[in-house]
């Protein structure tokens, strides 16, 4: 499985990314995608992730950013808007074959390239 990202980029305080990543190889082994990101001096952590219709948020995220996912193009979505300057980081797009969505990156089996996210205050 291969993972391409797409979307990073410097924004204002405020303002509002749309992430996107592509699956391609053997899709049929995802079960779980979603986005960690990690900051300089900081962990990474899991963002979002989505499961048959099921999503998950980090609490410094919810109401801010929205996870989405289309099948039919295997593509997995960010949109992050009101976006804060700690929002600032390297997001990667990840997935797993197994269902349960785990905020522990090294049980995530694919990683896209990261794709750096900049919020100016």
């Amino acid at each position: 499985v291969q993972l391409q990202a797409y979307g990073g980029g410097l924004v204002q305080a405020g303002g509002s990314l749309r992430l996107s990543c592509a699956a391609s190889g053997d899709v049929f082994d995802i079960s779980v995608m979603g986005w960690h990101r990690q900051a300089p001096g900081k962990q990474r952590e899991l963002v979002a992730a989505v499961r048959s219709g099921i999503t998950y948020y980090a609490d410094s995220v919810k109401g801010r950013f929205t996870i989405s996912r289309d099948n039919a193009k295997n593509t997995v979505y960010l949109q992050m808007n009101s976006l804060k300057p700690e929002d600032t980081a390297v997001y990667y797009c990840v997935a797993r074959s197994s269902v349960v969505v785990s905020a522990r990156d090294n049980e995530y089996d694919y990683w896209g390239q990261g794709t750096q996210v900049t919020v100016s205050s």
